[in-house]
């Protein structure tokens, strides 16, 4: 039997890797951005770019389209949602009142003079929220041009 000397507040090797894990960092930390600074999950959300436009998809299941708010001030996209659902049961003896609130808000910065701010598109369906940013016809990729020698 091995003894562990404890030297004041230190702990052995995977005690202080399991106490560091837990109260210090996250416990497996995969680079996972779906969390805020306040631990409240955001939702996932992917960017394409095409010769066109932008697509914005945003994995919001169980929401309505009322519930998101989307700006666009200068070159920042913003989608945010504030969700809040409040039920009350009453019975003889009793009032039981539950609350539950949901909040996120992600912001994306596109370039700059790029977008076409008047045609902007937004759908939600089956728990997807899609956005089209549509770009400016300067902006937009041209197909490559043959130059004829002279």
């Amino acid at each position: 039997m091995n003894l562990i000397k404890r030297n004041g507040s230190q702990l052995p090797g995977f005690q202080r890797l399991f106490f560091d894990d837990i109260f210090g960092r996250e416990l497996f930390n995969w680079e996972n951005n779906n969390f805020s600074s306040t631990s409240t999950t955001l939702p996932s959300v992917n960017i394409k770019e095409t010769a066109d436009s932008y697509e914005v998809e945003v994995a919001a299941p169980g929401m309505e389209k009322s519930d998101f708010n989307i700006t666009l001030d200068g070159n920042l996209l913003t989608i945010s949602s504030v969700r809040e659902h409040k039920q009350t049961t009453q019975q003889e003896n009793f009032t039981r009142r539950e609350f539950s609130y949901q909040s996120f808000q992600r912001s994306f910065e596109l370039p700059k003079d790029v977008v076409d701010e008047e045609h902007i598109t937004a759908s939600y369906e089956n728990g997807l929220l899609l956005l089209t940013v549509p770009k400016k016809e300067e902006a937009k990729q041209k197909p490559p041009r043959m130059i004829e020698i002279s």
